[in-house]
């Protein structure tokens, strides 16, 4: 079934797809981010205090979500997907109210949770179950939201900075996420019964069975994965926490900067398809260890760039890897693993996703407060995504021949 085929004859559950990533974005450190200058003077913080106050708000949101993401298991996502929402509006609203650094944990920590964690995982766990046979490309379709959010996002609020109060902005975003309720609930009226709650249409995992999160926990190949899971997330956090930083650092106008994400987004929306055609196609398992090389090619070479171009084409290479990460990692859980308890399973790699998300800044911030520049950690982090590449494949290939003989075709 070609993709355009495929997206008609499945466009509400799609679209439903798409606008829980898209609306994800205002959790998400790159838009965060984009008030990281005014809320360092608001709050008279250094970049490794803002960085400690981020990583503490985000570690929480890790520790909670090991439980919050289970819910995806037990509630259609019409039902959590209102209430998660309602929860992310009153995040935005407290961004643009709070007056205390203490308070501002706690804000981090909301949208942190509801935001990247909570919209996140309700949009994966959703195309994965609901899809089977053409997972890849449901997960590639729905992720268009995430890639829409950070090509369209940013240049609209930075522009907007230029007359409108910071504070009044995330009033604006709490409005945004609070049109998208109605849209959600009118979208799954009449909710698409997933596949992994049917018995007859279960995906089943290694061994021909269906792994509990004790299961994966207990299981070497998890462990293969970690920097597969956490690198991306750690590091991809803090290039988009710290671009002020690295537009300081490089000479760079931060709004020159912030024209190039539409380029980025490009290549993350082309690897995104190619990645899902090839999920189906060949399967995830020839896919995953591979999504780690264009991040640590990408971030070579913006630590050696020094024109707006050169930036342009780091970031265009790590968009690739984002293309590739965000199809292959999340239709990795489904087939590995089987579907029956995918919330769960999910929520544990969300959680160390959401963890790594949360060191990166910390630890990044701390370096930059110590005299070390984000450009110059730039080099040894490209290093741990190529390790990390390789014990990916490493752990892969020891653990794919007990895939099912469909899974493993």
């Amino acid at each position: 079934m070609g993709y355009l085929r495929f997206l008609i004859d499945n466009r509400l559950f799609l679209l439903a797809g798409f606008l829980l990533c898209f609306t994800s974005s205002f959790g998400q450190t790159y838009f965060i981010s984009l008030f990281a200058g005014q809320i360092k003077e608001a709050f008279v913080l250094t970049d490794g205090q803002w960085g400690g106050i981020y990583t503490i708000g985000t570690t929480l949101s890790a520790v909670t979500m090991i439980w919050a993401g289970a819910l995806t298991d037990r509630f259609r996502v019409r039902g959590l997907s209102f209430w998660v929402m309602v929860l992310l509006t009153f995040a935005c609203i407290a961004m643009a109210t709070v007056q205390s650094a203490v308070l501002l944990v706690f804000v981090v920590y909301a949208l942190r949770l509801m935001g990247q964690g909570m919209m996140s995982q309700l949009g994966a766990v959703a195309m994965s179950r609901w899809f089977t046979a053409t997972r890849g490309r449901a997960i590639s379709l729905a992720s268009m939201g995430f890639a829409a959010g950070q090509a369209i996002l940013p240049i609209i609020f930075v522009g907007l900075m230029v007359t409108i109060d910071w504070r009044w902005l995330w009033g604006l975003a709490a409005v945004c996420v609070l049109l998208a309720i109605p849209v959600m609930q009118v979208l799954l009226r009449q909710e698409r019964t997933p596949q992994s709650m049917a018995d007859d249409t279960q995906s089943l995992g290694m061994m021909d069975r269906h792994w509990t999160r004790t299961d994966l926990l207990r299981h070497p190949l998890f462990y293969f994965l970690v920097p597969l899971v956490l690198g991306p997330s750690a590091w991809g956090t803090a290039l988009f926490f710290q671009q002020v930083h690295l537009t300081e650092v490089k000479g760079w106008n931060l709004t020159s900067y912030v024209a190039l994400m539409p380029a980025y987004t490009l290549a993350v929306i082309g690897f995104t398809f190619i990645t899902g055609w090839a999920v189906d196609r060949f399967g995830v398992k020839w896919v995953v260890p591979f999504q780690m090389v264009p991040f640590g090619v990408g971030f070579l070479i913006l630590a050696g760039a020094d024109t707006i171009s050169g930036a342009g084409v780091g970031l265009v290479i790590f968009g690739i890897g984002q293309g590739m990460q965000g199809t292959a990692t999340t239709a990795f859980w489904a087939v590995f693993y089987g579907t029956r308890h995918l919330g769960a399973i999910k929520a544990a790699a969300t959680a160390l996703m959401v963890f790594g998300s949360a060191i990166g800044p910390g630890i990044t911030g701390l370096f930059i407060d110590w005299g070390i520049s984000f450009p110059d950690q730039m080099v040894p982090i490209s290093f741990f995504y190529f390790g990390g590449a390789v014990l990916a494949g490493l752990g892969i290939l020891r653990y794919q021949r007990d895939l099912p003989l469909s899974a493993s075709a």
